[in-house]
């Protein structure tokens, strides 16, 4: 008889010298406590563990088990109607996808090996390489004290470079000579690419930066800034507020979303294109807004009759609007994938320069036909109001 998805997870989660990570998350309904839950191996005391991250909309929770309660709390969380299941450990990764109907659907991959290193095809040294102790990368439990990568955080660790290389086309910002550089990350969560942004600008560029880190929960935000003060990096501060009621002393010049949830990234994108942010790099999460106003249309509903694939056709079609949008306002917008999927599956970005005069006809007409075609309105328009309907002549 084949070996449940449930058992395999558990055995594989259980055996704590090749677990990597394990990551719950996704809901087939709506009685999930927690938006995420992501697991792996801590040594504590000398002892073993397994350390348990819980994160909901507004917080996370961490928690230590050992043996049978750490054995009691995955068959706990793996009865939850979590959709997607993630198991990574030092020879395997592990895809398991849930349907609303409860099948399974498993994915297995080899461990991801380390690239060759060839002389003559040598790589470009990262923005932050690992080997070389950082006080921002310590601080936020990304590396030891001698430069170390710890495991768990190899992927934050390299979503960071892949972001900070995106970032090179702040060179035409160094123009700016007469005050500091402006950053403003929305959602800024648990700050990593906060602090990261600002320590590549002014610390390796050279670039005079001030950093603001904006997020609705006040506990993560009240906890960057201690970590901040602890730094000494008083041009680094964090405001607790939502991305749309916040309002800068002066418009800033970057405006960055990482994995904002939903239309919280439509705010993002709203708030740089109305401050005139020269810059604007977005990598959009979960998309429901759309996604619930799509109708079948003819010869699409092969598409849209199944669940993951019309919710796949959705994400595109979000991001594919939000990217004409910003076209039609005057950004020069690429959209391209920033890191490996394999580091995590959310892994495009938006990418908006604003150097072309807005009101382009030939994409305001592209827009009109893909959302008069689809029946649908992208939050993004909505939130520009006024400032759209100006743009486009309505």
């Amino acid at each position: 008889m084949t070996e449940d998805y449930r058992a395999q997870v558990k055995r594989r989660a259980l055996d704590l010298t090749r677990l990597v990570q394990l990551t719950f998350k996704g809901q087939i309904s709506d009685r999930l406590p927690w938006r995420q839950v992501v697991a792996r191996p801590v040594t504590i005391k000398g002892q073993t563990a397994l350390q348990f991250a819980h994160f909901d909309a507004r917080r996370d929770i961490t928690k230590n088990y050992a043996g049978a309660e750490a054995e009691a709390h995955l068959d706990a969380l793996l009865a939850l109607p979590f959709s997607s299941i993630t198991l990574r450990t030092t020879d395997e990764h592990l895809s398991v996808q849930i349907t609303r109907k409860g099948r399974a659907i498993l994915h297995r991959a080899p461990a991801a090996a380390p690239p060759p290193l060839l002389a003559h095809d040598a790589a470009k040294s990262p923005p932050l390489p690992a080997g070389r102790p950082d006080p921002f990368l310590r601080a936020l439990g990304i590396m030891t004290a001698d430069g170390r990568v710890k495991a768990h955080m190899q992927d934050k660790f390299t979503q960071i470079n892949e972001f900070l290389k995106l970032l090179e086309h702040t060179r035409a910002l160094e123009q700016i000579a007469s005050r500091p550089l402006r950053v403003l990350d929305c959602g800024s969560g648990a700050a990593y690419l906060t602090f990261a942004v600002y320590h590549y600008l002014a610390q390796v560029r050279g670039i005079p930066t001030e950093v603001v880190g904006v997020d609705v929960n006040a506990a993560l935000t009240a906890k960057s800034a201690a970590t901040s003060a602890a730094l000494a990096l008083p041009q680094v501060c964090f405001v607790p507020s939502r991305i749309r009621d916040y309002q800068p002393a002066a418009p800033p010049d970057i405006v960055l979303a990482l994995h904002a949830c939903d239309t919280a990234t439509d705010e993002a994108l709203a708030q740089g294109i109305r401050w005139g942010a020269s810059l604007i790099m977005a990598a959009p999460c979960c998309h429901r807004h759309l996604h619930d106003q799509l109708e079948t249309r003819a010869p699409f509903a092969p598409l849209l009759r199944h669940g993951i694939l019309k919710k796949r056709f959705a994400d595109l079609l979000t991001d594919s609007l939000r990217a004409l949008i910003l076209r039609v306002m005057g950004y020069k917008t690429d959209v391209v994938e920033f890191v490996s999927s394999e580091h995590t599956d959310r892994n495009l970005m938006i990418r908006a320069v604003r150097r072309l005069p807005p009101g382009d006809r030939r994409f305001v007409q592209e827009y009109r036909d893909l959302t008069t075609y689809w029946g649908v309105t992208p939050h993004l328009e909505t939130l520009l109001g006024d400032l759209w309907a100006r743009t486009v002549g309505e």
